[in-house]
Formats: C-alpha cells, structure tokens, sequence
C-alpha cells in the first residue's frame, strides 16, 4: 500500500491523538512556514482542510505564517479561502519574469499577485474573519541589513550568516520580529534568542504592505518601507527570523497543525544549511503533515518545487512540473481525510529533534 503522508507528532499531541483521534476542535493553531513554491506540495491539504476539515469550526484558529506562509493564510482567511487559495496557486504558478529579472521587477509581480488574491473586499474579509485569525510575520531590519544599495546589503547579510553560525541570537542586533495580527488576538510569540517582537494589529491601511513585506525576499525584492502604524524603518522578509518557526505561542489551550513541506523544520533563514535542530519542546503540542518520500520520488525530478527552478528550467517545463505537482498534491488530503474518518492513528512518527 503506498504512503503518500507522513504524520508526525510532538509527545503531548500524540497522546492527546492516540486518545481522541483527529478531531479539528482539538487544535488551536495552525501554522504556514516560507519557502516559496515548495508548498504547492501542500496546496491540496489546504484546499481540504478550510474546505472540509474546519469547514463548521465556530471557535477561533491562529493562522501563523512567515513568506509563503503568510500568503497561503491570507488566502485562507478570506470569506471563500478556497477560491482564494486556487487563486494564489494559479497566479503563483503561471508566474514568469524577464530574462534577468530585477528586484523592482519581481516586487511589482508580488504586487499584482497579491492584488488579485486579495480581490477588492480580500483585505477587509482577513481583519472581520472570527474563524480563521491570521498573523503575518515581518522581520524590521537595522545596520546594513536596513540598506537597499545591493553592496552594503550583501555586506549586512553576509555578517549576519557569520553570527548566525556563531549564535543564533546575534541575530536579534540586526532583525526585529513584527507580527502583523488580527485585531482580536491575544497571541504571543516567544524564543530562547531574546528577538525583540512587536505586535501591530492588521488593518485595511497595512494588511497588504505587511503582507508583501513578509515575502519580500532580501536581494531578490525590495524591501517595504514605513508600514502604516509601525515605526519608519526597512521591513523585509519574515523568515529571515522564521523560516520553519522555534518558537513558544501562547496561549496554547490546544494542539499545533503544521501542514510542512518537510520533517525537519529550520528556524531561520540562515539555518537552512546548518545542523542545528529547532527546540523539540517547541513541537510537544504539534501535529505535522508532511509528504512522504515516495510522493516526493512520484513527482517530477523527484523534488518539490524550489525558486531555483526559475533558473534552471525554462518557463514552459517549469509550468507543467509546478502544475503537474499542484494536481499530485490531492492525494495528500485524501489521505488525511481517510484517517480523520477512520481514527486511523497507525505509523504516527514522533517528532524528536534532540
């Protein structure tokens, strides 16, 4: 029998699902990691969990995403998250630049691209949603990592891979984490690396400036500049400081899903090469979802899809794979959805990360 989704599970979660199955009312949160195109692997699982598995929910889930993250809960936050969710993968897909795009370039694209998403009444749909409470995480940048100028830019992102790899919290010197929220959330977000969070509460004047901020990848796109109600400075990319999350959200009165492109989160940006594991008592209430190995070898290349293939294929072969693993992503749902009828908890793998 094949195994298209892998489940894994933090100590506390796997109890409380091995007790009471997966009922959607045990979870409080749900979070949506960067990474741009690789999670069109989990398109399918979106479409399935706001259009069937939280469908009647009538009690409050926090959407927590960085990047890519922050996109795909934008969609789901909206009246009809999955129409609004298509959107994004149709637009998202069929994206194609110039031959040597620029950072003006790609932002406009964004821009255009979150435009038609959010639709006229998308924005005003987010902040009114009572359901589905979106977060969108934003990194404020300070010293050469605030600077547009391509030199002292590439100056400030090099040091601040060399403190990374020293300590992960010299970071906090250079980024500041800003959660754009929800008017009505109380969520707090915490780490062992003492990065200075801010809240500001979504509106109509800074959803989409936050939201495009929270992708605005350094180098590739230019940063977003003076967020309405938020201090003047150089906001950039959320998963600089959260690429997959290690982090404490509170309150936690309920179980963490993470729909994940991989088993083995990173915490930043600057991590994703490095062997350093994300805190484990992080994950002790978190169930992720993740395609198996062999979806993965099923799929074109045998890869998920990654920004790299803008430059290693040509716009047509990069549109049928990006399409082709969009359709395969399906088969992720529909399993899940079998288990979630059946109490099916067999082959649970813990997550342990120690």
């Amino acid at each position: 029998m094949s195994n298209m989704l892998d489940i894994y599970c933090g100590s506390d979660a796997l109890k409380t699902i091995q007790e009471k199955g997966f009922k959607q009312e045990l979870f409080s949160t749900m979070l949506g990691a960067s990474g741009g195109p690789k999670w069109f692997t989990l398109f399918g699982l979106d479409k399935y969990l706001v259009g069937e598995y939280f469908k009647d929910r009538n009690t409050a889930l926090n959407l927590v995403g960085s990047s890519a993250g922050a996109f795909r809960f934008a969609a789901l936050s909206q009246q009809d998250p999955v129409a609004a969710i298509t959107r994004l993968a149709t637009l998202y897909s069929q994206t194609n630049y110039s031959e040597k795009p620029n950072s003006k370039e790609i932002t406009a694209k964004a821009t255009t691209l979150l435009e038609q998403v959010l639709g006229p009444n998308g924005a005003n749909e987010i902040i009114n949603n009572a359901i589905f409470k979106a977060h969108f995480i934003v990194a404020k940048c300070r010293g050469l990592t605030s600077f547009e100028h391509k030199l002292p830019l590439m100056f400030g992102l090099m040091s601040s891979m060399v403190f990374n790899q020293v300590n992960r919290g010299l970071l906090a010197k250079q980024y500041q984490r800003y959660v754009y929220h929800h008017p009505k959330s109380q969520l707090t977000i915490k780490d062992n690396f003492n990065f200075n969070t801010q809240y500001q509460a979504l509106s109509e004047k800074n959803l989409v400036s936050s939201l495009l901020a929270s992708g605005s990848i350094p180098v590739v796109m230019e940063a977003i500049k003076n967020i309405a109600g938020s201090p003047n400075g150089i906001y950039r990319d959320g998963g600089i400081i959260d690429y997959h999350f290690d982090v404490d959200i509170k309150p936690a009165k309920g179980l963490t899903l993470y729909p994940h492109f991989s088993s083995t989160p990173k915490a930043g940006w600057f991590d994703k090469n490095l062997a350093r594991k994300v805190n484990d008592q992080y994950y002790k209430n978190t169930v992720m979802l993740v395609p198996s190995e062999e979806f993965i070898a099923r799929l074109p290349y045998g890869k998920i899809p990654d920004r790299k293939d803008f430059i290693d294929l040509d716009a047509s072969t990069r549109l049928k794979y990006w399409q082709s693993v969009l359709q395969a992503s399906d088969c992720l749902a529909d399993e899940f959805s079998t288990r979630v009828a059946t109490s099916n908890t067999k082959d649970i793998k813990r997550i342990d990360y120690e």
